[in-house]
């Protein structure tokens, strides 16, 4: 089952209009989360970061639209669909049906809801290669879940393609910003770093808790371990350079690199972080 605009419907109802605008122009935005035991694991995050988008891409919201509903209506699926103790959703909204300039701005959503294994960290370093074929730009658009995925997408296809794991991206100035389906950390004299957002990464919740600097938060419980953690850009030379790699997102967590093209690397503090964020995000 899934939720559309309230109502659950089936899953290959068929719902989806030709003229709906996050098909069409891909103007939407989703959120992926992570359900353990109920919860929406960093639902804060996952909002504000929903809102914020909503706002900066000037959709006419319906006054019921909030994050207390769609917290219930998850949570309601999730029951439904028997993943209430560990699950993944996704939350899609979309602008309206029409063209360009006569879209009708009824706003619409649509949540999904599967069950999710859990899994530590893993075993086999992944493998993976920069996508030459796109940049992204820098922009205010640049940290948005945007429904127009597109670089994304072709990234994901090219690293199936070339038998990677994953696939970096490059912003406009050719820097690395993050990968198909996660944020990039890297790892060098024992200091951990991630790209700004202002080098055009998406605005990842779990590269959010681990850099939050609040009192009692998860950055102040990792620090315990002894982890410098900040800002960098982040080039391939650094990369080539670099002692770890590990990318991250709500539901894996982190996933440590094993190797980027005939570069090898370690995982002695990609594994301490995810000890230290595994007590407070499960895995």
């Amino acid at each position: 089952m899934i939720i559309y605009n309230g109502k659950y419907v089936e899953s290959e109802s068929g719902i989806l209009k030709s003229s709906d605008h996050s098909y069409r122009y891909g103007d939407g935005l989703f959120e992926t989360l992570k359900v353990v035991d109920g919860n929406i694991l960093l639902k804060e995050y996952h909002f504000d970061r929903l809102f914020s988008g909503l706002k900066i891409l000037k959709f006419s919201l319906p006054y019921l639209f909030t994050g207390q509903l769609i917290e219930k209506e998850i949570k309601d699926l999730c029951i439904k669909n028997n993943c209430v103790n560990l699950g993944r959703a996704r939350l899609s909204v979309s602008r309206g049906l029409g063209g360009l300039f006569d879209c009708d701005n009824r706003f619409s959503y649509l949540v999904e809801a599967w069950p999710l294994q859990l899994k530590g960290l893993n075993e086999n370093g992944l493998v993976i290669d920069i996508f030459p074929d796109a940049r992204k730009s820098i922009d205010i658009f640049s940290n948005l879940k945007s429904a127009n995925y597109l670089p994304y997408a072709m990234a994901a296809v090219w690293a199936k393609e070339n038998k990677l794991n994953d696939a970096l991206i490059l912003n406009s100035d050719k820097r690395i910003c993050d990968s198909t389906i996660a944020n990039v950390f890297w790892v060098k004299e024992g200091k951990i770093f991630t790209p700004p957002l202002n080098e055009g990464c998406v605005a990842g919740v779990m590269r959010r808790a681990i850099l939050d600097f609040g009192p009692d938060s998860y950055r102040a419980r990792i620090l315990d371990f002894g982890l410098q953690i900040g800002e960098s850009v982040f080039t391939e030379e650094i990369l080539l350079e670099a002692d770890e790699v590990f990318l991250t997102n709500v539901t894996s967590g982190i996933r440590w690199v094993g190797q980027f093209r005939n570069k090898k690397y370690t995982n002695k503090i990609a594994g301490q972080l995810f000890a230290a964020i595994s007590k407070t995000i499960p895995a």
